[in-house]
């Protein structure tokens, strides 16, 4: 067994002696409770089914569908519908819902209540396709609006209800603050902040002191998200911000053992590197999980992005991404993590 890191062993004894809160615990939203408090963010076009099911095994206590269009929810898309698609492993589960109109909203809200444990807003996706209709992100510009999505939501559904923010439209024009207290106000359970602005996308770092500024300003659970790729990453974001709960999104693509080194690390043992022959198991098993659940020629197309971030770091990875690329079938596929599995590199989470 490897070794706890000082930094990592040193609050383990003060958890013991009862002068601080263990890092990893329940986290109860509403009237949801979760076995532990790290879980799968939605990610657009990335957590549909069969990845949700990979990170479950994986440790996740939650994990999120893509983010559902309420307009076309409420026009009965059957596209929109395939986004809700879930098995009886798939629990809970978590829909995220996107709009700007409360009343459409609302609707939505009720037609997916039966497929959820928990339904979330999302108001910080920064993309101009989802922005330039007035959702997402969009939404920090006008709190008014925020207050009467809420409030039309929480009318409808006594599901737990959340919502994902960014720290506000453009840098230093902050208003995560004041949506926190219009959040708890109206009815939410649990906040998720990713604290960037719109106008930073995904650049730069991350100011997870904004964080603990809203942990000060809400009591309602806090969700922090943003820069989490690794199990340290998580220890940290814990311990610096005090936040509730963490919320992995871009960390855990071709690497959704983040989740259980993440609870290792969290639970006072170190995180165990990932082996090759792990890696390619488990992507072995997320390719098998795409076939079963819909079919081999589209879960071929399906997976090469997927396997591209497995392989990345792996001696070679230039190449065998080619190869991913230009594959036809499940068993060429099959024949390639073989390879990674003989020649992958490890990956450490701490």
């Amino acid at each position: 067994m490897l070794l706890l890191p000082i930094k990592y062993a040193l609050v383990i004894i003060k958890y013991a002696e009862g002068s601080a809160v263990p890092l990893l615990q329940p986290l109860k939203i509403g009237r949801l409770l979760l076995p532990h408090n790290i879980m799968l963010a939605p990610l657009a076009g990335i957590t549909n089914l069969p990845f949700r099911l990979v990170c479950r095994r994986q440790g996740a206590a939650l994990a999120f569908t893509e983010m559902v269009s309420v307009n076309g929810m409420v026009r009965e898309g059957e596209k929109t519908k395939a986004l809700l698609a879930s098995s009886p492993e798939d629990r809970p589960l978590g829909v995220q819902l996107f709009g700007d109109d409360p009343r459409t909203l609302a609707q939505a809200a009720r037609m997916v209540a039966d497929q959820a444990d928990l339904l979330d807003i999302n108001m910080g996706c920064p993309v101009r396709k989802v922005v330039s209709g007035g959702a997402g992100s969009a939404l920090l510009k006008d709190t008014a609006r925020i207050a009467e999505i809420i409030r039309a939501v929480r009318g409808v559904t006594q599901l737990p209800l959340t919502i994902k923010i960014r720290s506000g439209w453009q840098c230093g024009d902050y208003v995560y603050q004041e949506v926190g207290r219009i959040a708890e106000a109206e009815g939410c359970d649990a906040i998720t902040l990713h604290p960037r602005s719109r106008n930073q996308m995904f650049s730069g770092q991350a100011d997870w002191s904004l964080l603990a500024r809203l942990k000060e300003t809400v009591a309602i659970p806090v969700i922090g998200s943003g820069d989490l790729f690794s199990a340290d990453d998580c220890y940290r974001m814990l311990a610096e911000t005090g936040c509730d709960g963490l919320m992995i999104a871009r960390g855990a693509l071709g690497n959704p053992w983040i989740f259980r080194q993440a609870r290792e690390l969290l639970s006072g043992l170190a995180a165990q590197p990932v082996t090759p022959a792990e890696r390619s198991e488990l992507a072995e098993q997320h390719l098998q999980l795409q076939i079963e659940i819909m079919g081999e020629a589209l879960a071929v197309r399906e997976i090469k992005k997927h396997l591209g971030w497995y392989i990345h770091g792996v001696p070679g990875a230039a190449t065998l991404r080619r190869t991913v690329n230009t594959a036809q079938t499940a068993d060429q596929l099959r024949s390639l993590l073989s390879h990674l599995a003989q020649n992958g590199a490890d990956q450490s989470g701490a």
